[in-house]
């Protein structure tokens, strides 16, 4: 009946006998080779290998290292992490941030303190934080590893210059974005066009007028604009405009250096 599968009249006899006396084809408990590696002792001494210790970050070890200090083959340590551990099977890569001293950590939290003080619990859903970023487009490149392709291959001594010269831009490409979050939602992603300088004439025309604000107006009426001090946030002229906005709204600018929610 399924001449593809390539079974065997033994080993069909041989799972019958075993759906017969268990009821499944499952593997047995304790049957097979046992394991001589991944033992309990192998395991512990793996996953304090693996793992930065308690107050001592980076003190972590790769595979590799771990092979070759318990003398257990790569796949064993890799298999000891992603089943007996459960860790991740993937590696993540590390990303530069700013370090919070404890002298900010006290300082942003109580600016916190202060913002749902000034503010009843229902009004900070309401408020919207704006701010932009810079992101580059241009590939990143590991020059660590060899490329693909070291040597062009041609009948001729003469080979055009564009196929042995590998060239990189001066400057990488990078895109501005503006945006608004808050506890309701989300603005749409606002792009800066390049090359532009985002003086308090483009601040104001373009991403508040046609951008920010008719983007938050969508969620309320009421809110409160929270941004940072800028600028062309703080041009008298980006002022008076956001009061004049709030006359003629229910909304509320504030003013200031930037306030982080933990």
């Amino acid at each position: 009946m399924f001449p593809n599968k390539n079974w065997t009249l033994g080993g069909l006899k041989m799972l019958l006998r075993k759906i017969d006396a268990t009821d499944s084809v499952e593997r047995c408990s304790g049957s097979g080779r046992p394991r001589t590696v991944r033992v309990p002792d192998v395991i512990a001494n793996v996953q304090d290998l693996v793992l930065s210790q308690e107050n001592a970050p980076k003190t972590h070890s790769s595979q590799r290292r771990i092979s070759r200090r318990t003398r257990v083959s790569l796949g064993s340590v890799n298999r000891i992490i992603r089943n007996d551990l459960r860790l991740m099977s993937t590696c993540l890569k590390r990303c530069r941030a700013h370090e919070l001293t404890d002298a900010n950590k006290i300082a942003r939290r109580e600016r916190c303190r202060n913002l749902l003080k000034r503010y009843s619990a229902g009004l900070v859903n309401f408020i919207w934080f704006t701010d932009k970023k810079n992101f580059s487009v241009t590939t990143p490149r590991n020059h660590s590893k060899r490329p693909s392709v070291r040597s062009v291959w041609s009948p001729q001594k003469n080979v055009a210059a564009y196929r042995l010269l590998r060239t990189r831009p001066t400057f990488s490409k990078c895109v501005m974005v503006s945006v608004g979050v808050s506890a309701l939602g989300k603005t749409s992603l606002h792009f800066v066009d390049p090359g532009t300088k985002i003086d308090g004439k483009y601040y104001r025309d373009v991403l508040l007028m046609r951008g920010l604000l008719p983007d938050i107006r969508s969620y309320s009426e009421y809110f409160t604009f929270q941004q940072d001090g800028a600028p062309a946030h703080r041009a008298r002229e980006s002022v008076d405009m956001l009061r004049q906005e709030k006359r003629r709204t229910s909304f509320r600018p504030h003013y200031g250096r930037p306030t982080v929610l933990t």
